[in-house]
């Protein structure tokens, strides 16, 4: 089956994804902490909301060894994960009763532990469709 992208492509959008996720967040997480006197505070913040996005960085630019289920996993969060984070960090989509540092706190979180669990899921699908191979 031939890709629909070439990979060079493909990384490309994914990495302007990965950017454009990354500013609209920061500039969310700005908005919402202009009032907050504490620097340190806005700037954990500032620090916990992009970790996501340098963590999908990072796997990026070391997926070149991976296999092509797991970097295919990677892709999927790659273009996932920001889309969420902005839709969330925007206020189109809240939980009513909490307040706003709530999202900034628990949208990272999410994004961490989704991260985790599709590249663990892809992880073991690879591993499987190898013993298959071999078998």
């Amino acid at each position: 089956m031939r890709p629909i992208l070439p990979p060079a492509v493909f990384r490309k959008i994914a990495l302007f994804m990965m950017l454009a996720g990354a500013i609209g967040s920061l500039y969310f997480v700005l908005r919402a902490g202009h009032r907050n006197h504490s620097i340190l505070l806005v700037l954990l913040f500032i620090f916990w909301v992009l970790s996501p996005f340098m963590a999908l960085m990072v796997a990026s630019v070391v997926s070149n060894r991976w296999s092509a289920i797991t970097r295919s996993a990677l892709y999927f969060l790659i273009f996932i994960l920001p889309v969420g984070s902005l839709i969330i960090y925007s206020g189109s989509w809240t939980i009513e009763g909490t307040r706003p540092a709530f999202k900034f706190l628990m949208g990272p979180l999410v994004s961490w532990l989704l991260i985790a669990v599709v590249l663990l899921i892809a992880s073991r699908v690879r591993k499987m469709v190898s013993r298959n191979e071999e078998a």
